[in-house]
């Protein structure tokens, strides 16, 4: 768990508060009704007769609508109706009363009930079809203590005004609103004055805005620094990989996208064989002095030379191998008796092979034995698991023609897996090995199989095809946890480097069944 860091944790849950804060918002908005028709008490304020006008305390206003007598103890009220949700009200939404009018204003009840004496509605210049609506029948009226009011279409954010004249004082908590509108609500809005406008966020959104911009100066204060630092788990700086050339395709796939996901980091595969990389690691350990650990992981099919107690053994993969056969050699599969015969150069040409399971009509080409040289580590797998012995000594430097006259059988060493399979493939009747995926992609030659079994790696724990090794990875003592080879280690043994392991045909150790696999082999 090397990515808990205090500053990690402190990232981590900063953007969750963010995500859930936004999520909440969301679920609020949705579960929130769409339609909203608001309102609210601008102005409320009492009349005396002395303030009024020459003509009795008779005022009109334009159109020529009169709000009536300014008798003393008349209240003024200012009544604004609005749109404040997401979603168009339109006239289809408000359920009409028995007068065919869709909301009712109402000033007390009971004893404290006010008579309503006039009323004028106002609306903002170019709201030409809300001006319309309060005057269609039935029109703007009033019966009582009730204000009486028609269907108005409403955008969102558009409103309207309503002056509004009683016989004597109410509360701003008496006037009351009543109707229904279809799939939403209608909502006692906070008071302001005359001028002010709607606001241009609700409280959901300024919360959402403020909590958001909290957690963006936070990930900010974490993140803006003087360098950097690299992604949860990567490590900046150079890496060499190196050893087996068999498992090298899979070295250089994973240093891809290590590299991609984890900028800053380099890192180079240069594959020379099991044993020659193993001992490359151990010299470069040796030359630090005891200071430091190189940046070097040194990848071998099966152990790596003994002698080196400096090293550390991480096991990465089993590995599947395959004989492989030019495929003008007619044969699917080999016992092990027949594979160890040809090794010995008791059968100089195919011809001459005998057992079971051959073809009638082998072909009269000469056996080449196609081999890795003694560095490699899918020549010892072999040597061990298949052969039982050594390979017999390198007689041949072209692997078609015999070098030693003395030597029973052709054999020649190359210094990889590429060089093996294309020289199979090259020449008629050649017989070599070789890493699975690599010899299964080749042309021109085809796999053998062992006892009559292949190597198939979901059978792997349950087959005893024998031709199969962990491959390990060795590092100069621990390295660093925070260091680039540290984590290029953890991200091909337990990262997303088991993915391309096991697309290339390997089982990863970490998976379930490979801890049991590789705890076996």
């Amino acid at each position: 768990m090397e990515w808990i860091t205090a500053e990690n944790v402190i990232a981590v849950v900063t953007a969750l508060i963010g995500v859930l804060v936004s999520v909440a918002a969301v679920w609020i908005g949705r579960i929130t009704p769409g339609k909203r028709l608001g309102y609210r008490v601008q102005l409320n304020t009492l009349l005396h007769k002395e303030r009024d006008t020459q003509d009795g305390g008779v005022m009109t206003v334009r159109d020529g609508e009169v709000l009536g007598s300014a008798s003393d103890g008349a209240t003024l009220v200012l009544l604004r109706v609005e749109n404040d949700g997401a979603v168009d009200i339109t006239h289809g939404d408000y359920a009409l009363d028995t007068g065919g009018h869709a909301l009712r204003f109402t000033f007390g009840e009971g004893a404290s009930a006010v008579d309503v004496l006039g009323v004028v509605a106002t609306v903002p210049q170019g709201w030409d079809s809300l001006r319309d609506d309060l005057k269609h029948e039935p029109k703007l009226s009033r019966a009582g203590n009730a204000l009486l009011v028609p269907r108005v279409a409403l955008a969102p954010g558009q409103y309207y005004k309503l002056l509004v004249q009683l016989a004597g004082p109410a509360t701003d908590a008496a006037i009351e609103a009543h109707g229904t509108i279809a799939d939403g609500r209608i909502l006692r809005n906070r008071s302001t004055t005359p001028d002010d406008e709607s606001g241009r966020f609700g409280p959901v959104a300024r919360t959402v805005t403020v909590v958001l911009t909290a957690c963006v100066v936070a990930l900010a204060a974490i993140i803006v620094r003087e360098q950097t630092p690299p992604p949860i788990g990567c490590a900046r700086g150079s890496l060499t990989v190196t050893g087996s050339t068999a498992f090298a395709p899979v070295a250089r796939e994973v240093a891809e996208a290590y590299e991609k996901d984890c900028a800053g980091a380099t890192v180079t595969v240069d594959a020379d064989g099991s044993t020659a990389g193993v001992r490359d690691l151990a010299a470069a350990g040796a030359a630090t002095g005891g200071k430091g650990s190189p940046a070097v992981i040194a990848l071998s099919d099966g152990h790596g030379p003994a002698g080196h107690p400096r090293l550390r053994e991480h096991m990465v993969a089993v590995s599947l191998f395959t004989v492989v056969a030019h495929d003008a050699v007619p044969v699917e599969s080999l016992t092990l008796e027949q594979i160890r015969a040809l090794y010995r150069g008791d059968v100089a040409r195919w011809n001459r092979l005998e057992g079971p399971g051959l073809p009638a009509d082998l072909p009269d080409l000469p056996v080449l034995l196609v081999s890795r040289d003694a560095g490699s580590g899918t020549r010892e797998v072999f040597q061990r698991r298949v052969l039982g012995r050594n390979e017999p000594a390198n007689s041949s430097r072209d692997c078609a023609t015999v070098d030693d006259k003395e030597a029973k059988v052709v054999r020649c060493e190359l210094d990889s897996t590429d060089q093996v399979l294309a020289t199979v493939a090259r020449l008629p009747g050649a017989l070599g090995y070789a890493e699975l995926g690599a010899g299964s992609a080749a042309q021109g030659l085809h796999g053998i199989a062992l006892d009559g079994r292949g190597p198939v790696l979901d059978e792997l724990g349950s087959s005893p095809y024998p031709y199969r090794e962990i491959e390990y990875a060795y590092t100069w003592g621990d390295p660093p946890t925070d260091s680039l080879t540290a984590s290029f280690l953890a991200y091909l043994t337990r990262g997303r480097g088991q993915d391309i392991v096991r697309a290339r045909g390997h089982l990863p150790c970490a998976t379930p069944k490979g801890l049991r696999v590789c705890g076996e082999e």
